[in-house]
């Protein structure tokens, strides 16, 4: 009868670490997406910045354009 129980106790045992691995898997899974959530958010932000970035560099160099011209205009105006 010991045999019995030592085995029943293996058995409990064995099925409970693969429970305990099955409730890890799944937690690690879980986790795994939430990270690729992230991951593609943060890609479709980048994405966003990079085209803001693209459009005030656009507008940085047009005012430095026209600082630059009036400048030019207000020296020409002092040499006179």
């Amino acid at each position: 009868m010991a045999s019995f129980s030592e085995a029943l106790e293996n058995l409990e045992t064995s099925v409970n670490r693969g429970i305990q691995r099955q409730v890890a898997a799944d937690g690690l899974e879980s986790e795994l997406s939430a990270l690729r959530q992230d991951r593609a958010r943060l890609a479709q932000e980048l994405d966003s910045m990079k085209s803001e970035a693209k459009a005030l560099e656009g507008v940085t160099d047009e005012v430095s354009q026209r600082l630059d011209s009036a400048i030019r205009d207000i020296r020409s105006v002092l040499e006179q």
